[in-house]
């Protein structure tokens, strides 16, 4: 897990937690575990809430750590002005990866489904929280892998079409150069992510 200090946020969005699962076997029983936490009511509504408060990305549509972190500082920046588009920082960050303004397609697309195999964990908090990663682990049953292993994981195929940039020529130019073609596709999403907030 890596950690990130942002001094320029409120203390309540300082840290940001990354951490990086592959193996991931209980995808399924995530996605309905974070559905049911959203009707609970009462405190064991908030210690499940409490227990699943993160951000769970599909890995597998995320170009590079700073396609990432760019999400996650978009995210934190709404937070901290007050001005979220969906319920909360976490899910925020599934609004920033996702070309359109649609939260429910950002949700599906981005976020934690039946199939997920790998996926990004993410926490926005305070410096105090404690224990986030074995939190984290509590939650995902998977392998804590190095963010390198992303190389081998991103669906360019899906990042292209979901991004619309198969007709892009910069993306056309760089066929045959899987290297250059990741290259322009990663520059290209984003910088998407870091405009988005100004473009909604």
């Amino acid at each position: 897990m890596d950690v990130y200090h942002y001094s320029q946020f409120p203390t309540t969005h300082s840290v940001i937690r990354i951490a990086l699962y592959t193996k991931v076997g209980n995808a399924a029983s995530l996605r309905e575990r974070i559905i049911k936490a959203a009707t609970l009511t009462g405190a064991e509504g908030d210690r499940e809430r409490d227990a699943i408060n993160f951000a769970f990305i599909d890995a597998r549509l995320i170009t590079s750590l700073l396609h990432l972190k760019t999400a996650v500082y978009q995210a934190t920046l709404s937070a901290s002005q007050d001005s979220l588009r969906t319920k909360t920082v976490h899910s925020e960050i599934l609004w920033a990866l996702n070309p359109s303004n649609n939260i429910s397609e950002a949700i599906r697309r981005y976020g934690v489904s039946d199939t997920s195999a790998t996926l990004f964990v993410v926490r926005i908090g305070p410096p105090e929280l404690a224990d986030v990663e074995s939190k984290m682990s509590a939650v995902v049953s998977g392998t804590l892998s190095p963010f390198s292993d992303l190389d081998g994981i991103t669906d360019w195929a899906a990042v292209k079409k979901y991004n619309k940039l198969n007709g892009e020529i910069a993306v056309k130019e760089a066929a045959g150069d899987t290297d250059r073609e990741h290259g322009v596709v990663d520059n290209i999403v984003t910088s998407a992510v870091a405009m988005k907030s100004v473009m909604a």
